[in-house]
């Protein structure tokens, strides 16, 4: 969002100083004024003089002071715009690394996304900062402002954010051959199931094709590598990125659970914003992304 967007959103003048805008960010990683003033190297008091500054300009209460300190609705809008400042200026001036800070689910992570970290790797004076979220959540994080582009399932653009599609990710339900019924076909209320946390309804989606019924066992593992180690061990049966099934459904240590194939189409959002270093990113994710 640039600064008449902003603008837009709040009401009356509004004189926004980059000082003021820096502490701002700073609060929102580090979670309080102390922390935060430790990191621009100043005094608590400078910062908060800053943030009541801002606050009085905007006419919002910008930071909600509780442990941690979070930025409000209206704080977030301007936290986004304090990174993208950040992001300008970084480029502009060439001193030390430039942040990017992209939000990826873990099983992109996992797969395609490995050739764009060896690529990144060659780049010189950027320094990438990655959040592992769930496809479905990492939206939240660009408009909080807590990452500048992100790889989600949802097409619609946030707020001040371009959307390129990437493709989508194949999942196949698979199971350890001893978790299957008589005959060798799959008990789906009977077998324990594996998911990746709590916001993981993709198993849950599958099974209700082919029961009302929970199952007794619900197992989390939080880690797509192990995610599929569980599985293979037998642990439960689970949704796999076909990519990371393929080697263990050739040699049968894995089972294929019907002939179903779940299609998690992706997106790239990142921020409206003239950065060659964005611009090179999103090259390099569409060269590798799913097909």
């Amino acid at each position: 969002m640039f600064l008449h967007d902003v603008k837009e959103c709040l009401t009356g003048a509004v004189d926004l100083s980059p000082a003021q805008l820096a502490a701002l960010v700073a609060i929102a990683d580090t979670g309080s004024f102390e922390a935060a003033a430790a990191r621009l190297h100043v005094t608590p008091s400078a910062v908060s003089q800053r943030i009541r500054a801002l606050e009085s300009s905007v006419g919002r209460v910008l930071v909600g002071r509780g442990t941690p300190c979070v930025p409000t609705d209206a704080g977030a809008d301007l936290v986004r715009l304090g990174r993208q400042l950040e992001l300008v200026f970084a480029e502009a001036w060439h001193e030390g690394p430039t942040d990017l800070a992209l939000a990826v689910n873990a099983d992109s992570l996992a797969t395609w996304f490995r050739p764009v970290l060896a690529e990144v790797a060659t780049w010189e004076g950027v320094a990438l900062r990655l959040r592992v979220e769930d496809e479905g959540h990492s939206h939240d994080l660009l408009r909080r402002g807590e990452v500048v582009a992100a790889v989600t399932s949802d097409p619609s653009p946030v707020q001040g954010c371009s959307v390129t599609p990437l493709g989508a990710m194949r999942y196949l339900p698979v199971a350890h051959p001893r978790l299957l019924g008589p005959g060798g076909r799959p008990d789906w209320s009977a077998m324990p199931m594996v998911v990746f946390n709590a916001k993981d309804r993709l198993q849950h989606e599958q099974l209700r094709r082919h029961t009302d019924t929970d199952p007794a066992v619900v197992h989390e593992v939080p880690s797509s590598d192990d995610f599929r180690a569980a599985v293979e061990a037998g642990l439960g049966w689970g949704l796999l990125p076909e990519t990371q099934a393929r080697a263990a459904l050739d040699d049968a240590r894995l089972v294929r659970l019907g002939r179903s194939v779940t299609r998690v189409a992706l997106y790239w959002q990142r921020w409206k914003l003239d950065s060659p270093l964005l611009d090179r990113l999103s090259g390099t994710l569409q060269t590798h992304a799913p097909r």
